[in-house]
């Protein structure tokens, strides 16, 4: 059975939008090793419309290690718009819970979604997210989305927690 990880940079202040902006300078040699480690088990990456058009018009083009594997996961993507994505992914027509409890009941890697939208409203009222690695960044941005604005209620277990020498600690919350 696949498992489901959602996985979010998160400012002091708790703000998500734009993390290439402002998370950026801590994505160092260390969080790198350690995002690639996370992908080892993974078979898909979920996106929601937005976060497909802004990762697939830019990472494509992107090189190194931890890039080239996540250009190669299978991507699926949730939208009720889209007609056509390219960038290895397909299109989650219909019930995107029902699809992905399905994908979720078969043998496989796992799926991995980065960023929490919308999107995670649908799949944690479903009971779809198994963990989520919040990665608190040691930076104030100010304004801007703030983490689980758009799921509402939510309550977590802490079950993990990873330091990076830069600062940045990455907190494993599972649903209870």
């Amino acid at each position: 059975m696949r498992r489901l990880t959602v996985s979010s940079f998160v400012s002091l202040d708790g703000v998500i939008e734009g993390p290439m902006g402002w998370a950026s300078p801590f994505f160092d040699e260390q969080n790198q090793a350690h995002a690639l480690q996370a992908l080892s088990g993974v078979e898909f990456f979920l996106v929601g419309r937005v976060t497909y058009e802004m990762f697939s018009a830019r990472w494509p083009d992107l090189k190194g290690p931890y890039m080239d594997r996540i250009n190669g996961l299978k991507k699926l993507v949730a939208s009720k718009t889209l007609k056509t994505v390219g960038w290895n992914a397909t299109l989650l027509e219909g019930d995107v819970a029902q699809a992905l409890a399905a994908l979720k009941r078969q043998p496989g890697g796992d799926i991995l979604k980065y960023g929490v939208s919308q999107l995670d409203k649908t799949l944690v009222s479903a009971g779809l997210v198994d963990e989520y690695h919040l990665s608190i960044v040691p930076t104030r941005v100010g304004h801007g989305k703030r983490a689980f604005d758009d799921v509402g209620s939510i309550d977590l277990d802490l079950v993990g927690t990873h330091r990076f020498d830069n600062g940045v600690v990455t907190l494993t919350y599972v649903p209870r």
